[in-house]
């Protein structure tokens, strides 16, 4: 009997609530991270790659976004969560453009999902919902946001409400029914933004 293991998922439940963490550490580096809807929104080519950093804060591997496009998006494709959370670290390398990590819930395909963001260009974070394509800035707010330093984000997610956290502290907090159904979680970049990820977690509450 062969068994073969993509990636380390963990699982964590307590009180009924379930989370899963995904660290990227037992894909093959250099390769397109399987069981990954690895794509984009709008025009351009994504590139989404696994590869070794000696800075992960899980070591060895990071998920990597170094192409160029409109909106790069990489959809964990065996999820499904209408409420619940989605949380990632990230940290920006380089872009002219943005400097952007950013988490994607609900997601119903490529063009239709909501997104929040933080961007070490702008310092700041925002959220917004992405339709047919067409992202829409619903709300933003001013938060350091430093270039090459490993940062936590993470969303919380319930009915309409949502909450936005960086590094521990609440950004901020919107409520918005476009995207009522369950849908794909996943992370996002923005232009040029070469960006890095590690310990991807989601779950139910």
């Amino acid at each position: 009997m062969r068994v073969f293991v993509a990636f380390v998922v963990v699982t964590t439940i307590w009180s009924g609530a379930v989370a899963q963490t995904v660290n990227f550490d037992t894909l093959k580096a250099g390769a397109p991270p399987l069981g990954w809807i690895a794509a984009k929104t709008g025009w351009g080519e994504a590139k989404w790659t696994i590869e070794r950093d000696d800075t992960a804060p899980s070591k060895p591997n990071v998920l990597k976004q170094s192409g160029r496009a409109a909106y790069p998006v990489c959809l964990k494709d065996d999820t499904s969560l209408q409420d619940g959370f989605v949380e990632v670290q990230f940290k920006t390398i380089s872009g002219e453009e943005d400097q952007a990590g950013g988490l994607v819930w609900r997601a119903q395909d490529v063009d239709n999902y909501y997104v929040a963001r933080a961007n070490a260009l702008e310092n700041n974070v925002s959220v917004y919902h992405t339709v047919k394509g067409r992202r829409t800035e619903k709300k933003s707010v001013e938060v350091k946001v430093s270039a090459r330093q490993w940062h936590r984000l993470r969303v919380d997610f319930q009915a309409g409400r949502f909450s936005v956290t960086f590094d521990g502290r609440q950004a901020l907090e919107w409520d918005d029914l476009t995207f009522k159904d369950a849908g794909k979680v996943g992370v996002w970049t923005k232009a040029d933004s070469v960006t890095l990820f590690d310990d991807f977690s989601y779950g139910t509450k």
